[in-house]
């Protein structure tokens, strides 16, 4: 059987707020169409009474027209968040690879997200130098922006 990567999920309150976040930073592309899910299917899959989703896929930048998308949806009723940090088991943050960490990371600011920890740099032994920062998008979802030189 084969298999091949396709989403990651983010559950926002605010779904166009926060796709139009990773749009204008991040050079993600609207996947057409927008969705407007109910159904008892959808009770079924998500073990939730009434759900309602509504969001949209975004292709996540340098892997063509077939690659990965970020899922950007928001539900009707939410539930807590609870607050993620970087030793939080479990999924932890997403990944981009971006020319200028700091400059990145000051759009970032610009555009509503937040600091997690300070600019870093380390030599990695035989592949280079990493230089990184993690974030945060307005939703609180951590980001790591990174650079290889």
């Amino acid at each position: 059987m084969s298999t091949r990567y396709v989403h990651t999920n983010i559950v926002a309150r605010d779904w166009r707020g926060l796709a139009s976040f990773y749009i204008r930073l991040f050079d993600c592309r609207p996947v057409p169409p927008e969705r407007d899910l109910s159904g008892d299917w959808l009770d079924a899959a998500t073990a939730l009474a009434g759900a309602h989703i509504t969001g949209l896929h975004l292709r996540l930048p340098g892997h063509g027209d077939t690659g990965p998308t970020l899922e950007i949806f928001s539900y009707d009723a939410l539930g807590d968040r609870l607050e993620v940090n970087a030793n939080t088991p479990g999924f932890a943050h997403i990944a981009f690879l971006v020319d200028d960490v700091a400059a990145k990371a000051r759009e970032m600011l610009d555009a509503g997200g937040s600091a997690v920890g300070e600019l870093a740099s380390r030599e990695v032994p035989g592949v280079g130098k990493l230089t990184f920062r993690y974030m945060r998008d307005p939703e609180g979802n951590m980001i790591e922006i990174q650079s290889w030189g």
